[in-house]
């Protein structure tokens, strides 16, 4: 098979979908297609604010696995994220605010389930205090409304099982199937002429002096424009493309359990504590799910296998690659003690218990039941950071998303959109 193309996504996670539909103006006059246009004024470097969505030529997206949203977006825990916890100004605060509310459009009217249940952040202890005080600066900079303080006894009037020494009330935080908002996605990009074509795994590519050359499982494809949103591949991806990512995705497992259903009642919502400014994670927390589950996690361990959702998953050449890179030993050298206490907990299910008891001091080992997994796809420097922002990197006649952490499946259609206008750009230069 061979095939031409203006522009190839690669990767069909609700990134890749989101950009090839605002790329192929499947959003053309619906009320997500102007997420972006009200936002205009708040575009930073690296991605320009989108313009509109008027379809763009040819557009094809390529998927390695045989269905889409098959790793980070059909593994999460469908949290429709508010922007509290990122720094204001920061390009994951301006598209998590400006995806939310597109989001929360988009399955209105599309008719998916999505429900804005708030989530209260549970301070515990005293020294975490400071910390909880600057979520609220955060929050407030960040443009929430429905931010609030609560005391214990308030707290408990929300989530009458949660323990803490005060609490902050997150109003605009929902949950979602995200697997479903990618599937309407794909639907309406296909409909508006897009190709979406599974199991078509990149295998090389080559520059030529019309574009680029590509040989995929599926067969060749020509195109004048590529954009990369392959999330835990990525790296490797931009690196096949002959571009130096200046930094490499280090796969970290998020292990949740569930509660039994005679249990669920202990939690309303969604609770959770208060982070680790030093680290990308937000600690073990309880979620609703849309299909009324709650689920809690999650651990996050070093997976040994880039698309390792089991404790036993391994892949020789991914655990050799993040091993032997040295970013990774500089990182560990940081946080050995962080990793340790996890990998404690992802073997113990008594010691996992013990860390959602102080949020909810009622909760025991038996009231568990191990529930998916889930992997990060963190993007790590050379000097052992951990990048926490979106890394959006142009070159030639190429886009690659080389980190895009939570809250990218909120923020995807936002995000989506800012891409799809960065491919017009280009492609008019």
């Amino acid at each position: 098979m061979s095939l031409e193309a203006d522009i190839v996504v690669v990767g069909g996670g609700i990134v890749g979908v989101a950009t090839t539909a605002a790329l192929a103006g499947a959003l053309e006059g619906d009320a997500d297609a102007e997420a972006g246009r009200a936002h205009a004024s708040a575009a930073g470097p690296g991605m320009a604010a989108p313009r509109g969505s008027a379809g763009t030529g040819r557009v094809l997206l390529l998927e390695a696995e045989e269905r889409l949203a098959a790793h980070q977006t059909g593994h999460n825990s469908g949290v429709v994220h508010s922007g509290l916890y990122y720094r204001p100004g920061s390009l994951k605060a301006r598209t998590c605010a400006a995806g939310r509310e597109a989001l929360v459009r988009f399955c209105a009217v599309h008719g998916i389930p999505l429900e804005r249940c708030g989530k209260v952040v549970v301070a515990t202890r005293e020294r975490e205090l400071p910390a909880l005080d600057e979520l609220e600066r955060r929050g407030r900079a960040n443009g929430l409304r429905g931010l609030r303080r609560l005391l214990p006894a308030e707290i408990r009037a929300r989530e009458p099982h949660a323990a803490g020494i005060a609490g902050l009330l997150v109003e605009e935080t929902g949950v979602v199937d995200y697997g479903a908002v990618t599937a309407r996605l794909a639907e309406l990009a296909r409909a508006r002429g897009a190709t979406i074509l599974l199991g078509a795994r990149l295998l090389r590519a080559r520059r030529e002096a019309s574009g680029l050359s590509l040989e995929t499982a599926s067969g060749r494809v020509r195109c004048r424009l590529l954009v990369n949103c392959a999330g835990l591949q990525a790296d490797r991806v931009a690196r096949m493309c002959g571009v130096d990512p200046g930094l490499r995705i280090v796969p970290f497992r998020g292990e949740y359990y569930a509660l039994v259903p005679g249990r669920r009642d202990l939690v309303r919502h969604l609770i959770y504590p208060v982070p680790d400014p030093a680290l990308p994670f937000l600690g073990v927390h309880f979620t609703r799910r849309i299909d009324g589950r709650v689920e809690a996690g999650p651990n996050a361990v070093l997976a040994l296998k880039r698309e390792g959702y089991a404790k036993s998953s391994f892949a020789a050449a991914d655990a050799w690659e993040t091993l032997a890179y040295a970013g990774f030993r500089r990182l560990a050298a940081r946080f050995w003690r962080s990793g340790l206490g996890e990998w404690r907990r992802s073997q113990c299910k008594r010691g996992f218990a013990a860390a959602l008891q102080r949020l909810v001091p009622e909760v025991r080992p038996g009231d568990l039941v191990p529930a998916h997994a889930g992997v990060r796809a963190q993007a790590v420097s050379p000097a052992g950071e951990l990048i926490d922002d979106f890394r959006i990197v142009e070159s030639g006649g190429m886009i690659h998303v080389l980190n895009a952490p939570s809250p990218a499946a909120t923020a995807a259609l936002d995000i989506g959109a800012r891409i799809a206008d960065l491919a017009r750009r280009r492609l008019a230069g």
